[in-house]
């Protein structure tokens, strides 16, 4: 069964496509867990110094603040 509906232009050029929600959020969720890999193997490769947790942790909440 197809699930996905191409709006066309003028010219018969596909130009957008609609899909179910539950599609939507499974592709939008797939591509942040993507990013944080990505994220993650840049991170492994930085040779910097290891601090722990808690620190990491503090220094965040108070860059935000």
């Amino acid at each position: 069964m197809n699930e996905e509906n191409f709006v066309v232009d003028k010219k018969g050029r596909k130009i957008a496509v609609q899909i179910p929600v539950r599609i939507y959020e499974k592709l939008i969720s797939d591509s942040e867990e993507l990013d944080e890999i990505k994220e993650y193997r840049i991170a492994k490769t930085h040779k910097g110094e290891a601090i722990p947790f808690e620190q990491a942790f503090r220094e965040i909440e108070d860059s935000i603040q």
